[in-house]
């Protein structure tokens, strides 16, 4: 029987004998979010924040056919400056463990690997969900599938805005993954705090979310919960402002036949680009800010 290629970190090892709080990072943030050396700074002021609110980081990426689950800084300098890294999915994340490769975990494949370290906790910017036009190509994030699967509760400013947001509610529902917004009553739409949609459920405390996450597991039930984390108001973007520049930038890529996994990289960097930047500046705003909240609920697990 083949053996997991899992490796912790010692501080992540720790930290899980002891009960102690562990919140998991993604990998794709560093390698295809932004250049270095700012991916460098920004997973290293990630990991900070997630250590001031009293939890240990485990940033989870696949090096060299192996699951690292907590990365020393070495490692985690020289996934910054790697070129050709794979973006690694539940479709491929065999396939590239099996075959000795270097990836970068998504959402999907974060969750997979944080269950079997025994991480219940990720923390991550927004998740993947259904394209517009998905009618018709039924480009539909692997994200969604996971969350109805894996047990982990993931934190995140919801799902991009440049996705169906209505329909990736509805999806979620179908699928059964409890969708909870923190503080607000509506469901937040990534660079800005409302998406205009009613949230499925509410909570205003990580305790009370750290006992839902409990209450599956005590019932049996499969997946996850997802929780939405509205970016701090002071760094948002409006979505009024936003939802020009998105129809643009979609019709550009529409125009260009860009399609599959290419269409989510090309509308953030048209979206950087007619932001002036400050759609990255939002995005890592909000990542610090759902790495603080995904400790708060790690740490009312663990106690």
């Amino acid at each position: 029987m083949t053996t997991l290629p899992l490796r912790l970190s010692g501080e992540v090892a720790q930290a899980l004998a002891e009960g102690a709080a562990v919140v998991a990072l993604e990998s794709t943030i560093i390698t295809h979010g932004m250049p270095y050396p700012q991916n460098l700074e920004t997973a290293r002021r990630v990991e900070a924040e997630v250590r001031a609110a009293g939890a240990v980081p485990a940033t989870i990426a696949v090096i060299a056919g192996e699951i690292r689950v907590g990365l020393e800084a070495d490692a985690l300098e020289a996934l910054a400056q790697a070129t050709d890294v794979a973006k690694l999915s539940r479709a491929d994340l065999a396939a590239c463990l099996a075959t000795g490769g270097t990836g970068a975990t998504t959402v999907a494949a974060t969750m997979i690997c944080a269950a079997r370290a025994g991480i219940a906790v990720f923390a991550t910017g927004g998740i993947g969900g259904v394209h517009k036009g998905a009618e018709e190509s039924f480009d539909i994030s692997a994200d969604l599938q996971e969350l109805a699967q894996t047990p982990v509760t993931v934190v995140a400013a919801g799902a991009k805005a440049i996705l169906d947001l209505p329909k990736t509610l509805e999806v979620l529902e179908t699928l059964g993954v409890p969708v909870i917004a923190f503080g607000q009553d509506g469901f937040p739409a990534f660079w800005s705090r409302e998406s205009g949609l009613p949230a499925p459920l509410r909570m205003d405390d990580p305790a009370g979310i750290a006992a839902a996450h409990a209450m599956r597991a005590a019932l049996g039930l499969p997946g996850g919960q997802l929780v939405a984390n509205p970016i701090p108001e002071a760094d948002e973007i409006a979505a009024d402002t936003l939802a020009p520049l998105i129809a643009g930038a979609q019709q550009e890529a529409e125009a260009a036949g860009i399609t599959g996994k290419s269409v989510t990289p090309f509308l953030l960097q048209r979206l950087f680009e007619l932001t002036g930047g400050r759609s990255l500046t939002a995005n890592i705003a909000l990542v610090l800010n759902n790495a603080r909240l995904g400790a708060r609920i790690a740490r009312a697990l663990a106690e």
